[in-house]
């Protein structure tokens, strides 16, 4: 009894109970698949897998050690996947490698910060830590897989894993779109979970949902002098000043009200002793709408005011929107019929009652990449358990995660994209292939 293996015990039980029938063989007999999340060997399995992610963070496109550990689960479940992609990105495929295709989107990198939550899993790479729960958006998309590939026989279809790397200000979303291998997919979905709603809860909205970001740095040159005598210096620090207030003026005065836009400068460089005027200023901000043609023609604006106001002022002023550091990130716009077919299927797996609505949020989300190239949907995915504690916001270093959200992910997105299959199996002609050559 001691060499005894309860892992492939729960195994042959597990796929049992789920094979009794072809649980995906059409729309209306796919089970909650959340009680399946909860059994131990898949909610444990998700935990190690989270905790170890969380104690070895890695910044946007070095996720080595991640991306290695995904692909050993995947080895471990007999899926096979794509890699590199994107520098460290896996794409796992699971089902028939035949269309219908449908994605399913978990981001992996970190963030520049300490952690100052002690506990047993912290962090072990100084000034790194895992602030915004990717490490849990891999355990669930991971959890998803394993309760899929019981039964990959039932899927009408392919359902595409997209472990993406440099979501925070990388645009990796981007560079996996640029790879070409989601050109087949019919949708994508992705989740985000959030500290400030109920466990267990999910929230949406048809449309635009996030902003698209962008960030602009100018200079601003004049001629620097004493401060006594300024009549024989051109006074960039003036410039510079008039040009901020002028920019508050494109979202007071030019905007639509109801088109919510953002601009804000958050950095302002010149000079360096009481009495000088110094030669040039450097100002640097964020800007963000809700449109692609308002986070145009704001961007349009910027370069506009900064260059005239400065000419006002005698100044020159080069502007640059630092696209090859921080890439343009567009507006997050959820596709309408993707709305009410998630919602469907939400209220399937958790209750009607705990879909929600949500507000647009000025903050960005790289998912938008991929609503550019195909239908796409994006939800946040709540942790919040009052009863035990309330949860610090993302992008703190006392960020934590609730880890009973991990089965509510895992059962999303395998109810999601096991469902989308057969709505979509008769709609996508059958081609006889392989994994690779399909997509």
């Amino acid at each position: 009894m001691a060499s005894f293996n309860w892992n492939n015990l729960f195994i042959i039980i597990f796929s049992c109970y789920l094979t009794a029938t072809p649980i995906f063989s059409d729309s209306n007999t796919i089970p909650n698949l959340l009680d399946l999340a909860k059994e131990p060997q898949v909610f444990d399995w998700m935990v190690d897998i989270r905790r170890k992610i969380h104690e070895n963070p890695e910044l946007g496109y070095e996720e080595f050690e991640t991306s290695k550990l995904i692909r050993a689960k995947l080895d471990e479940l007999g899926i096979p996947y794509k890699h590199p992609v994107a520098v460290t990105g896996v794409i796992g495929y699971i089902g028939t490698g035949l269309p219908p295709f449908v994605a399913l989107r978990a981001d992996m990198d970190a963030l520049l910060m300490q952690e100052s939550v002690e506990w047993e899993h912290k962090s072990k790479v100084a000034g790194k830590m895992h602030a915004c729960g990717h490490d849990a958006h891999v355990s669930m998309l991971l959890g998803a897989a394993k309760i899929l590939k019981y039964h990959e026989k039932d899927l009408q279809g392919t359902v595409v894993l997209v472990f993406q790397p440099a979501e925070e200000g990388g645009a990796g979303a981007k560079k996996i779109v640029d790879a070409g291998l989601l050109e087949n997919v019919s949708a994508i979905f992705g989740l985000h979970i959030v500290p400030d709603m109920p466990l267990g809860e999910v929230a949406s909205k048809s449309g635009p949902m996030s902003a698209g970001c962008g960030l602009f740095e100018a200079t601003i040159s004049g001629r620097g002098g004493h401060a006594a005598l300024p009549q024989h210096s051109i006074d960039p620090i003036l410039a510079a000043s008039n040009v901020i207030v002028s920019l508050q003026h494109i979202v007071s005065r030019e905007i639509d009200p109801l088109d919510s836009q953002v601009v804000t400068v958050g950095m302002f460089q010149g000079g360096g002793a009481f009495n000088v005027i110094p030669d040039s200023v450097t100002i640097g901000g964020t800007f963000r709408a809700f449109s692609s043609e308002s986070f145009n023609q704001l961007k349009h604006r910027i370069e506009q005011v900064i260059t005239g106001q400065a000419a006002v002022q005698r100044c020159n002023a080069t502007v640059s929107f630092l696209e090859e550091l921080k890439p343009l990130i567009p507006p997050t716009v959820n596709n309408g019929d993707l709305h009410d077919y998630f919602r469907s299927v939400a209220g399937s797996v958790i209750g009607i009652n705990k879909v929600k609505g949500v507000e647009q949020m000025t903050g960005s989300e790289d998912f938008a990449f991929y609503q550019e190239a195909l239908p796409g949907y994006f939800f946040l995915l709540g942790m919040e358990d009052v009863s035990v504690e309330r949860l610090p916001g993302a992008h703190s270093p006392y960020y934590k995660v609730n880890e009973d959200a991990l089965p509510y992910g895992a059962a999303l997105h395998a109810s999601l994209a096991a469902k989308y299959l057969v709505k979509l199996h008769h709609e996508v002609p059958v081609v006889e292939g392989k994994y690779y050559d399909e997509l």
